[in-house]
């Protein structure tokens, strides 16, 4: 359920947003992680800014009694399925994933069965009710590290997200077999207008997530994880970046690298396509809110959060 933005009991008058969050979470407790995707004024009070694996990692070794997950739902499943004895809460409930609800569990399972002996890896954006049917999860950060630890002779089901799934077979020579899911903001950056800003700026690098689909990331120049994009930036020579991945990673960049020009790849339409609808539902109001009521709580079945536990477990091993 969607917490209303709405609030009975506003914050003492003349108190600033921020310094009631940063009083709630000492109150409380409370850690504070937050994707490269969310808006700007989230990642600048963040205790944690990350990509998937570095917050899945973060959400392992907290002392925290309170979890606070500003990202998408299947992250704060990752964080309550790593810290069962903890609360963790979700600023919107309604912030969720194409893939994750790309990828109902039911159909997985029909899917699976069709393929008995397999190895199944499943990419992180899918519920916890997919990570319990799963040999292995991994980030867009350790996929390949993941595939490679897998016998040769072993057939490889991978989910949900083809694109990243066809990039791992060109890097490790794996044929994998590949659930038919995708980003919804990575699906809509426009090859045409990609190479059109190229010849408007032929200095810049592309740059570009394994979410991208198979054109783009034939035209760029790197392609890596949200955190290795951010890496990368920072250590190549090149001063102006074109940047084809969801454009919240771009406040990031500009502060590890202000004197660098960084340009967010263009979607299809005239829109903010390449922000994340999901991501961008949490916002400061919701956070604050979220810290002051203690809710919405992620709450899980232990037997579900055990059975996830195990493949992301293994992945944790491995990275």
């Amino acid at each position: 359920m969607t917490m209303s933005v709405a609030v009975s009991q506003p914050k003492p008058g003349g108190v600033s947003l921020e310094d009631e969050i940063l009083r709630l979470k000492k109150e409380r407790n409370a850690v504070l992680l937050a994707h490269y995707y969310q808006e700007s004024e989230i990642q600048d009070f963040a205790d944690c800014i990350g990509d998937s694996l570095q917050l899945a990692q973060e959400a392992k070794r907290t002392n925290a009694d309170v979890i606070l997950f500003a990202g998408v739902h299947f992250m704060a499943e990752t964080a309550k399925i790593l810290n069962p004895e903890r609360i963790v809460l979700v600023p919107d409930m309604a912030a969720g994933c194409s893939l994750a609800d790309g990828c109902p569990v039911d159909r997985f399972k029909a899917w699976k069965a069709r393929y008995p002996g397999s190895v199944v890896v499943s990419y992180i954006n899918c519920s916890a009710a997919v990570k319990a049917e799963s040999d292995y999860i991994c980030t867009s950060s350790n996929a390949q590290k993941i595939i490679e630890a897998i016998p040769q002779d072993r057939q490889i089901l991978f989910a949900p997200d083809r694109h990243l799934g066809r990039y791992l077979m060109k890097q490790t020579g794996r044929d994998l077999v590949l659930w038919q899911g995708s980003c919804v903001v990575h699906e809509t950056f426009s090859q045409h207008k990609l190479v059109m800003l190229k010849q408007q700026h032929p200095q810049a690098k592309i740059i570009a997530h394994p979410e991208c689909p198979e054109a783009l990331l034939e035209l760029a120049e790197f392609v890596g994880s949200t955190s290795a994009l951010l890496k990368f930036v920072q250590t190549d020579p090149a001063e102006q970046f074109i940047v084809a991945t969801e454009s919240g990673i771009l406040h990031q960049m500009n502060k590890a690298a202000p004197h660098k020009t960084f340009i967010a790849a263009p979607p299809q339409g005239n829109c903010a396509c390449n922000e994340c609808p999901f991501m961008r539902l949490n916002t400061p109001e919701k956070i604050y809110l979220a810290l002051r009521d203690l809710k919405p709580r992620l709450e899980m079945d232990e037997e579900l959060r055990r059975r996830a536990q195990i493949p992301i477990d293994r992945m944790l091993a491995l990275s």
